[in-house]
């Protein structure tokens, strides 16, 4: 049998990944962001019903634990802000199961970013000069979309009024599914499916669209507000480019109470659906009630970033050794 031992992308377009993340480095390096390091482990991990976390057990000093490799270095990130970092930027190894297509990964390098003292609108405005610097040829003009006009123009429905029933069918039409097969999913789902089944491929074509003001029910670790209309919404933002989302960001929660018991809504659901339960930072929130500054963070796949740049078909082409042949 023949193994394949050879890098999944060519050297020259390591190379030209190595020029493009020094680009990273220089643009925070010019608005005195600290770059820092944190730890793959953490004795927690990410209870997103939406995410897979990997965990291995590992012997220390005071017995066996289960440690959490981490999907994104959120947590670390955020105790460090609370013991009074400052802004602080980090290309982090993140690991997500089950993950792996033209553009996921199960290991895979997220750049995060956080600015105690910035706005959302301001981080946005930040996020996409982080692209442009980056990637100069991909400059394009900065759109704001909420969440609900993007249901009702492109699939005439009201994401926060709409049936569920008719979500379902909804959604099993557009992914050429039986509706039976939708039968019991959530309204979140369906929502998530219909994003990116419809509206997430007409995002980001000839110019950088950011999407705000996402279901309250959406917020993971940020905040919450009420838009025009009332509604309580996300203080949360993703950022398209060609169809693909690049990145997250959030008005950051700092509330402990609230936060651990978003943690706990996590677990439920995950125990509803017959999934893992997840270990709770219990680390971040000690942080968080300690006092975390307010602002805001932003997480940025920075493959798919590079993947775009410069033009590649599949995110294993930009990676020295994708999953399947690391």
């Amino acid at each position: 049998m023949t193994i394949e031992w050879r890098p999944t992308a060519e050297i020259e377009t390591l190379k030209a990944r190595a020029m493009l993340t020094a680009r990273v480095r220089a643009f925070f390096a010019e608005r005195d962001v600290l770059e820092v390091e944190t730890p793959v482990l953490g004795q927690g991990g990410s209870t997103d019903v939406h995410l897979v976390s990997l965990s291995t057990r590992a012997r220390t000093d005071t017995g066996q634990h289960t440690l959490w490799l981490q999907t994104s270095p959120e947590f670390h990130m955020k105790r460090l802000l609370a013991a009074g970092s400052g802004s602080i930027f980090q290309l982090a190894r993140s690991f997500r199961d089950g993950e792996v297509g033209g553009r996921h990964n199960i290991e895979f390098t997220m750049l995060e970013w956080y600015r105690p003292g910035m706005s959302l609108e301001a981080l946005i405005d930040e996020t996409a000069a982080l692209v442009m610097a980056v990637a100069p040829h991909l400059a394009r003009p900065v759109t704001r979309y909420r969440y609900r006009a993007l249901f009702h123009e492109q699939l005439a429905v009201d994401p926060f009024t709409t049936s569920l029933d008719t979500l379902r069918r909804l959604a099993a039409e557009r992914g050429q599914m039986s509706s039976q097969s939708l039968t019991d999913e959530s309204r979140e789902t369906c929502l998530d499916l219909l994003m990116g089944l419809v509206i997430e491929p007409t995002l980001g074509r000839d110019e950088l669209s950011v999407v705000v003001d996402y279901p309250a029910s959406q917020a993971a670790l940020a905040r919450r507000h009420q838009d025009d209309d009332g509604q309580w919404v996300a203080s949360r933002f993703e950022l398209y480019l060609d169809g693909v989302e690049l990145a997250n960001g959030y008005d950051e929660l700092t509330d402990a109470d609230e936060q651990r018991l978003r943690f706990e809504q996590d677990n439920q659901a995950r125990r509803r659906l017959g999934f893992q339960e997840v270990d709770v930072d219990e680390r971040l929130l000690a942080a968080l009630e300690h006092g975390m500054p307010e602002g805001a963070g932003v997480a940025l796949g920075l493959d798919r970033l590079i993947q775009l740049a410069l033009g590649k078909a599949r995110l294993e082409d930009v990676l020295a050794f994708a999953t399947p042949r690391c």
